[in-house]
């Protein structure tokens, strides 16, 4: 499986970006996708996860900011982010876990101005 990041970029406090992450192959086997964040010095974070039913999960920093999604047509995942803060600042990754194992994306980076 093979993920393609984008989307990531420089924006202001309180603006918005929306990442993207198309995967090869099948959705079959896939269990779980979300995006992941890592901020220099720190490890890296879940952010939001979502499963094939759709039930999404949020890390507590991003909770009524951020919104996970995904389009099964196009084998891709989004993460919409509002409202953006400084310490959102950070690589931010794509995952899916697919037959138990873990694929990771490139990272796309985001940048937010104070």
């Amino acid at each position: 499986v093979q993920l393609q990041a984008s989307g990531g970029g420089l924006v202001q406090t309180g603006g918005s970006l929306r990442l993207s992450c198309t995967h090869s192959g099948t959705i079959f086997g896939i269990r779980l996708m979300g995006w992941y964040r890592q901020a220099p010095g720190k490890q890296r974070e879940m952010v939001a996860t979502i499963r094939p039913d759709n039930l999404a999960v949020y890390g507590d920093s991003v909770k009524g900011r951020f919104n996970i999604s995904r389009d099964v047509t196009k084998n891709a995942l989004f993460l919409q982010m509002d409202s953006l803060k400084p310490e959102d600042t950070a690589v931010y990754y794509c995952k899916v876990q697919k037959n138990l194992l873990d694929y990771w994306g490139q990272g796309t980076l985001v940048t937010v101005s104070s």
